[in-house]
C-alpha cells in the first residue's frame, strides 16, 4: 500500500516537472488530513506568537498541519543567519511540544537558496508544494493549502472556517480570507496612521475594481487566502517572485471561477514597518512615515474603466461598424490601451471560440484579466490621471457609491471594512 502511494507521488506531473526541490517531511500525513496552513519565515522573531495563534484555534476535528518554512539565501547577513537559526531552534522545540494528533507543526529551514531567486515566492513555493505532496501521499487533491504568515494572528474560528467554507463549496477551487490590521497596540502612534492609510488603499483598490463592474475584484493579500491543491497544480503552482507573488499567483486561480470571499472570521496581519520586500505593508509603512500620506489611483481611472466594461456584452457577435463605433464611445485613456493591446484581434478571435455570450465572457476576462486591468491603470495613470492621496480617492468612491462619508480616515476605514465584510456589492 505504501509502494503504491509513494508511486502516485512519483508519477505527480506537477511535483516530477514543477516543484522546487524533493521532499522535505518524512513523516506520514494523516489519512483524514483536511487542511495545511504554509508559513514562510524569513527574519522574523515573533514565529511562535503566531504559530500559538493556530494552535488556539477551535475546531471541529479538523485534521491540520501547519508547514513553516525559514528560508534564507545563500548571501543571506549574519545577522540575519543568526535570528533564522535561533528561531529554527526556539521553534522546532516548541513544535515538539505542542503538536497533537489534530494538529502537526513542521519547522523547516532552508538556507541555501540561491540569491536570484530567494524569498517570500519562493519560501510560499517550497511549502506550498510540500503540502501537495503531503496531499498526493493520500491522493486528496482537493485538499486544501492556506497561506499564512509568520508576523500575522488569526481569531479561534480560523481553522474551522476555512474546512467549512471548502466543505459547503465543493467546486471552489480558491478564496480570500477577511483580514484587519491592528489599529492601536504596542507601536508607536504613526505606525498605526501609516496603516489605516495602506489598508484603504487595500480596500479602495478593490471595491472600486467593483464599481466599476470587473469581476475579478478580490482581496489578494498573501497571508490572506487559500486554495484546493488540485487548483494549485493545475495553475502551475506558487511564483517565485520577491514580492507580489500573493496577487501574481491568485489571479491565475481566479479565473477558474466559483471563487470565494470567508468574511465570517479573520487575519491580523503585522502593521509593522520593514524593509524586506520593495512593497507590501512595511514598504508602505515606511513610506507613509516619510511623506505622511499615501496616494492611489485616481477615481477616473475606474469611472472610464466602468464604462468599458459595462459594454463588453455588446462585443458578442460584434459587427466590424458597430465595434468601431464603441471604440470611438470610449474615454481616450481606455481607447489607446485598448489599442495598443491588438483588442481588436482579439475579441474577432473570441468570438471564433464563443458560441454564446456566457462563453464570450468567460474567454474575454481570460484575456481581460487582472494583471491587463492593473497594466491599464498603470497606463491611465502615467498617461492621463496622476495618483492622489488614498483618503481623497477612498471618499470620492464612497459618494460615488451613494453611502455616507466619515470624517476621519481611520473611521473610513471602519465603514470600508464593514461594507467587505457585509459585501452587497453593486
Amino acid at each position: 500500500m505504501e509502494d503504491q502511494q509513494i508511486g502516485a507521488i512519483n508519477n505527480n506531473l506537477y511535483l516530477t516537472r514543477y516543484a522546487y526541490g524533493e521532499q522535505l517531511i518524512t513523516d506520514l500525513p494523516h489519512p483524514q488530513l483536511d487542511l495545511i496552513v504554509t508559513i514562510p519565515c524569513y527574519n522574523e522573531p515573533q514565529l511562535i506568537r503566531s504559530l500559538q495563534s493556530l494552535r488556539q484555534c477551535i475546531t471541529d476535528a479538523v485534521y491540520t498541519e501547519v508547514i513553516v518554512v525559514i528560508n534564507e539565501s545563500i548571501e543571506a547577513s549574519p545577522t540575519v543567519s543568526a535570528q533564522n537559526k535561533r528561531t529554527f531552534e526556539e521553534a522546532t522545540a516548541w513544535a515538539a511540544l505542542h503538536s497533537t494528533e489534530y494538529l502537526r507543526f513542521y519547522i523547516l529551514y532552508k538556507n541555501d537558496l540561491p540569491g536570484k531567486h530567494a524569498g517570500v515566492g519562493l519560501a510560499r513555493k517550497i511549502a506550498m508544494d510540500e503540502a501537495v505532496r503531503r496531499f498526493e501521499y493520500w491522493k486528496k487533491p482537493e485538499g486544501v493549502i492556506v497561506c499564512f504568515d509568520a508576523d500575522s494572528i488569526c481569531e479561534v474560528d480560523y481553522l474551522q472556517a476555512i474546512y467549512n467554507f471548502f466543505r459547503k463549496n465543493p467546486h471552489a477551487p480558491g478564496c480570500s480570507i477577511y483580514f484587519e490590521h491592528p489599529l492601536e497596540g504596542d507601536y508607536e502612534k504613526d505606525i498605526y496612521e501609516a496603516i489605516i492609510d495602506y489598508e484603504l488603499f487595500l480596500r479602495y483598490y478593490v471595491n472600486a475594481l467593483r464599481y466599476a463592474g470587473f469581476p475579478y475584484a478580490y482581496e489578494t493579500i498573501g497571508s490572506s487566502m487559500a486554495v484546493r491543491s488540485a487548483a494549485y497544480q493545475k495553475q502551475g503552482g506558487m511564483n517565485r517572485r520577491k514580492a507580489g507573488e500573493d496577487f501574481y499567483f491568485l489571479h491565475k486561480i481566479i479565473p477558474l471561477g466559483n471563487f470565494g470571499e470567508i468574511n465570517n472570521t479573520r487575519v491580523i496581519p503585522s502593521p509593522r514597518r520593514s524593509d524586506r520586500v520593495p512593497f507590501g505593508t512595511g514598504k508602505a509603512v515606511n513610506d507613509w512615515l516619510v511623506s505622511r500620506q499615501l496616494h492611489t489611483y485616481a477615481p477616473e481611472i475606474f469611472e472610464d474603466l466602468k464604462q468599458f466594461l459595462d459594454t463588453v456584452a455588446n462585443l458578442y457577435q460584434v459587427t466590424p461598424k458597430a465595434f468601431f463605433d464603441l471604440m470611438q464611445s470610449l474615454p481616450e485613456s481606455l481607447r489607446g490601451f485598448l489599442q495598443s493591446n491588438d483588442i481588436e484581434n482579439h475579441v474577432e478571435r473570441i468570438n471564433r471560440h464563443s458560441a454564446s455570450p456566457e462563453t464570450f465572457s468567460r474567454h474575454f476576462f481570460q484575456w481581460f484579466d487582472g494583471f491587463k486591468v492593473l497594466k491599464y491603470i498603470h497606463f491611465a495613470r502615467d498617461q492621463y490621471y496622476a495618483n492622489v492621496p488614498v483618503a481623497i480617492a477612498a471618499t470620492q468612491l464612497f459618494e460615488k457609491l451613494g453611502l455616507t462619508v466619515p470624517t476621519s480616515s481611520r473611521d473610513l476605514l471602519l465603514a470600508y471594512r464593514e461594507r467587505d465584510r457585509n459585501p452587497a456589492h453593486p
